[in-house]
């Protein structure tokens, strides 16, 4: 292709519905965990709110773009249709979209406070070591990704100074839940993995024993949900992670099940919607 970029080609990388779902995720802490600033404002009337928001998906974009810069000889075996780097957008211009909305997104959160500014420019050096090295190796770079959705969650309740401890139970909810997710997708891309030299943990331990990893580690998501839940003892939060436990049970009754890429790849995407019933609970709460 002779166009330097095409605008096809930057709504696919940048990941578009995710980074929708990270905005909804941090717009919905705000409005129903926080509803007020320090000074009493409302909190969706508040500009740095949206400020921080935009710079928390910019980054994220960004990551988006280098792990495909990173990970196109992968691509071209796990899922060559989908490739953009090098098709829709050259490799150059990739990574000066990545330098730029890096700049962008670390500014805009020293613009929030310099507090935001930093935690946003740790967010992209990881999010560049992860697709750098991390995620070849096994475990490391799924807890990377993990704690950094957690953290952009988090980080409202930090910039604001209010109901951490309710933020931090959906922190957990998504931080193992991602965990669990980006084990999945390695499963699934195992192909294209074991041909470049990755060692995700699908490759190291073999698929069964990934899949027991996966469980050890539904395990401790439980047992934290309840701890943090018994600790704010909110009624709400009781009957609704009750029902989650249900939802949740029939999720990994399937991931016991699954041994095709298919299944893996349905049940990537299904994480994806137990993530946002999840956020979307804490209008009820």
């Amino acid at each position: 292709m002779d166009r330097t970029i095409s605008f096809r080609g930057l709504f696919r990388i940048s990941r578009p519905v995710n980074l929708l779902m990270v905005a909804f995720a941090q717009l919905m802490t705000a409005y129903f965990l926080i509803e007020t600033t320090n000074q009493g404002l409302p909190v969706l009337l508040d500009f740095r709110l949206y400020l921080l928001v935009l710079s928390t998906i910019i980054i994220a974009a960004a990551g988006y773009m280098i792990n495909d810069y990173y990970d196109v000889k992968i691509d071209y075996v796990n899922k060559p249709h989908e490739v953009v780097v090098g098709k829709g957008i050259k490799r150059r211009v990739v990574i000066f979209l990545h330098s730029i909305f890096n700049f962008t997104g670390i500014l805009l959160g020293y613009f929030v406070s310099p507090e935001v500014g930093w935690i946003n420019f740790g967010a992209a050096f990881f999010l560049w070591l992860y697709s750098n090295r991390l995620k070849r190796e096994p475990f490391i770079g799924n807890l990377t990704v993990a704690f950094l959705t957690a953290t952009a969650i988090f980080l409202v309740g930090f910039y604001y100074q209010k109901s951490e401890l309710m933020i931090l139970t959906y922190a957990i909810f998504a931080f193992f839940l991602n965990l669990i997710r980006e084990i999945i997708k390695d499963i699934e891309d195992r192909p294209g993995d074991r041909k470049h030299g990755c060692r995700t943990l699908p490759i190291v331990i073999g698929f069964r024993k990934t899949k027991n990893v996966i469980f050890i580690i539904a395990i401790g998501f439980v047992c934290s949900i309840l701890i943090v839940t018994f600790k704010i003892n909110n009624p709400l939060l009781y009957y609704y992670f009750g029902a989650m436990g249900f939802v949740f049970s029939w999720f990994m009754y399937r991931i016991y099940q699954a041994d095709r890429k298919k299944h893996f790849s349905q049940l990537s995407s299904l994480a994806k919607v137990i993530m946002l019933i999840g956020t979307m609970s804490m209008a009820f709460l």
